[in-house]
């Protein structure tokens, strides 16, 4: 059995430099959470071993619509690496992306380890140092997006790059549960949300995060990015937009996916 995780690990990272395959369902079943966790965690670790270096999490599947779709009643966790981030106002080389979407999170930054099996959202103010707008660009490696839960776990989540805001703003006075969100492609409103739609409320979240991950022995550290989930529906997007996520309290971001050589 470990033999097939590997192999679905393979076919993942190989479809970063090829083309996306189909759904995983020939060795993952569309709910086994383990598994899929595990082929995960090879990739994880075999881009540790080439270089890359963790510099967070991302939390996905936030939306109880989205999770009542997959079949499954919790959210789902992915890797951020190093070279996933882009700078506010930067650019996307398109030729990094598959088949791209837009969403806008709101991205906390810890001041510490957050090892806490029983965490609430009260820990987690106590472990942020502060909070930033955030655009995280999903892809997927399973053709036409055509995920089941565990097509999206072993796929890192469904991650590919983030961008985050340059100016931190501290928890204390923030209204992060009933913020207003909007995502523009191109000057035009393509998404509208708010900090309810992420469980509830984005610590929510980052609290599910810690324990999950204490749970599994690789709890959260200083200076870890997370990134909490969409606050309303992902949008395609298509090289030469330009995507810009503005979130109340928190302050805007923004990247362009570039054109196509």
């Amino acid at each position: 059995m470990s033999s097939d995780f590997e192999n679905v690990a393979q076919r993942l990272r190989d479809a970063y430099v090829t083309s996306a395959v189909p759904p995983l369902r020939d060795s993952l079943s569309p709910t086994d959470a383990s598994g899929a966790y595990r082929v995960q965690s090879i990739n994880t670790r075999f881009w540790q071993e080439s270089g890359r270096r963790i510099v967070g999490r991302k939390i996905g599947l936030t939306a109880k619509a989205v999770q009542a779709q997959l079949g499954v009643d919790q959210p789902d966790f992915g890797v951020l690496f190093d070279d996933m981030a882009i700078p506010d106002g930067g650019t996307l080389d398109p030729a990094a992306v598959i088949q791209p979407k837009a969403e806008a999170e709101v991205a906390l930054v810890l001041a510490r380890d957050f090892d806490n099996l029983k965490a609430t959202i009260t820990d987690v103010i106590n472990a942020v140092a502060y909070a930033l707008p955030a655009i995280e660009i999903v892809d997927s490696r399973i053709a036409d997006w055509k995920i089941t839960f565990a097509d999206t776990v072993a796929d890192n989540g469904s991650s590919a790059f983030f961008v985050l805001g340059t100016e931190p703003k501290l928890l204390a006075g923030l209204d992060l549960r009933t913020c207003g969100m909007a995502l523009e492609v191109d000057g035009n409103v393509a998404s509208l949300g708010a900090g309810v739609a992420c469980l509830g409320h984005p610590l929510n979240a980052a609290a599910w995060l810690a324990r999950t991950l204490s749970a599994a022995g690789t709890p959260l550290r200083a200076g870890d990015i997370v990134l909490t989930g969409a606050l309303g529906p992902m949008v395609p997007i298509v090289p030469g937009n330009r995507i810009t996520a503005a979130i109340g309290g928190l302050g805007t971001c923004g990247f362009r996916l570039g054109e196509r050589a």
